[in-house]
């Protein structure tokens, strides 16, 4: 199964089991792995590490590693390893429920950074040595090259900077998807950091494969199995009326000259509310469309097979299974319009900058003056994480974040009057959006924001408390530019813990 798929006659000679291969993975080591979203995780050698896992703890000895990825993975890497208690470390970004229960546990010690900064991290030294990485690919050319698949992620560093490398030979994927890549040699340190130059998300400033010195892989294994598949909720009428309201600020800037025709390059986060916005989009004036993101989904997908959308470049897909399988049949087509890159370089603050990109992403929360919570319940329970969020936020040329004004039922308001957590400071944010409004927050003081936030954007039930949390804030003894009361203002979020609701 797959031989001819490994055409490097060397390298040949290491196909193994999984379970063999996962042998060279031990106790206490630090495994770096391909992945970003489910696409482009290891699957084989993952399910084998799990099983090593088990039967070790079973045995009374312990069994855990510092595990590194692009961002989230797959339930049987993160979940699996997760549910047999077998990560001490996790970082950059984690999306899978039973990993976060570890890490809220306190059991999983969990670094969230911004994904662009990992990469340079660990080839600065700053996390140690790699022992192990483990990478998917469709092909190894005779030459050695490695044809990546679904994602890329920080794969060039794990090759790079790892001791041995574990290769996941996958030939579900259509032979194609060579030519899809673009995969930047530039990383150097600082001291002799040059610009990337990039101009156009379709520009390639790179090569279309990956390198490894074939003495350090140690293991090939063979796969033939598509990717765990995100699966996406039907838009919501929440949803429906967050993509309405940025449609309608977009024909406004487009209308005022603020804005081009075609809009700027589009970054789009992940999940229900971004694939609405996406469906807007496709639906909407606006035609010959650029996309410059971390993570394509389903909605940029089919502007792309439609031609509503020119062309995208992102480090990852994030697709339903319909979706994917559409990819793999078109790959010889999309191949010309679709860039992957690895996320150091798609998710660039210089290149978001020069750019000049829409940024929209979604939010946990946002405070009444406009900073935003991207990543902790209630200030303390991690949700997900940063992830790109903040790459391209700060270096947008319009920063949005969106939301449901509410949700639990209503027991909780996406606007509060401080928050716990801040992400993203008021000065990243530009725009807020819920089903209730959108709130333009460019050039107002903070006591202006706040009015048009709690005006705006507040769901109807809370904005009574909001405005008199404000009232008596702007009355206060201390009053100043930014009025808060410090007695009560993260009192919302102490009543749902002790209530299970923010109202009062």
């Amino acid at each position: 199964m797959g031989e001819d798929r490994v055409r490097h006659a060397g390298m040949r000679r290491r196909i193994c089991s999984a379970e063999d291969a996962a042998g060279h993975i031990q106790h206490g080591m630090t495994l770096a792995t391909g992945g970003f979203t489910p696409s482009g995780t290891p699957k084989a050698v993952p399910r084998a590490l799990v099983r090593r896992v088990e039967e070790a703890r079973q045995g009374g000895m312990p069994f855990a590693v510092r595990l590194f990825t692009g961002a989230s993975t797959s339930p049987e890497l993160d979940g699996g390893l997760a549910r047999a208690h077998g990560v001490s470390f996790r970082i950059p970004y984690n999306g899978d429920p039973d990993m976060r229960g570890r890490i809220n546990a306190g059991e999983t010690a969990y670094v969230d950074t911004h994904l662009s900064r990992l990469a340079p991290w660990v080839r600065a030294g700053f996390f140690g040595r790699i022992d192990v990485a483990v990478v998917e690919a469709a092909a190894i050319r005779e030459d050695g090259a490695i044809v990546p698949t679904l994602s890329i992620g920080n794969n060039k560093t794990w090759l790079d900077m790892a001791d041995k490398v574990i290769i996941e030979v996958n030939e579900w994927h259509n032979p194609a998807i060579e030519g899809l890549h673009d995969i930047w040699a530039g990383d150097t340190l600082p001291a002799d950091r040059r610009e990337l130059p990039l101009r156009r998300p379709e520009d390639r400033i790179g090569e279309t494969v990956l390198h490894v010195d074939p003495a350090k892989v140690a293991a090939i294994v063979l796969t033939n199995e598509p990717d765990l598949n995100a699966s996406f909720r039907e838009a919501d009428g929440a949803a429906r009326a967050i993509s309405g309201h940025l449609m309608e600020f977009f024909r406004h800037e487009v209308s005022r000259g603020r804005l081009p025709a075609s809009l700027p390059p589009i970054q789009s986060g992940v999940g229900n509310v971004a694939n609405a916005v996406m469906a807007g989009l496709a639906e909407g004036p606006f035609d010959d469309l650029v996309a410059y993101t971390e993570v394509i989904q389903d909605g940029m997908l089919a502007m792309l097979h439609s031609g509503k959308m020119r062309a995208a470049s992102g480090a990852a897909f994030s697709v339903s299974a319909g979706a994917s399988a559409l990819l793999n049949r078109e790959m010889a087509a999309f191949r010309k319009k679709i860039v992957l890159r690895q996320q150091e370089v798609s998710n660039n603050p210089e290149i978001v900058r020069r750019l000049g990109c829409i940024a929209m992403n979604t939010m946990i929360e946002a405070d009444i003056y406009g900073n935003v919570n991207s990543t902790r319940v209630m200030g303390s329970r991690v949700q997900n994480g940063i992830g790109g969020s903040g790459d391209f936020a700060r270096s947008a040329h319009v920063s949005i974040f969106m939301a449901p004004s509410t949700a639990k039922g209503g027991s909780i308001s996406a606007i509060v009057p401080m928050m716990a957590h801040v992400d993203h400071v008021n000065q990243d944010v530009q725009v807020l959006v819920t089903e209730q409004g959108l709130a333009d927050l460019r050039g107002l003081s903070a006591r202006e924001r706040a009015r048009l936030i709690i005006d705006r954007c507040a769901h109807p039930e809370y904005r009574p408390m909001l405005k008199d949390y404000l009232d008596r804030a702007e009355r206060g003894v201390f009053g100043g530019e930014t009025p808060h009361l410090l007695r009560e203002s993260l009192s919302w979020h102490q009543r749902f813990i002790e209530t299970g609701s923010m109202r009062a």
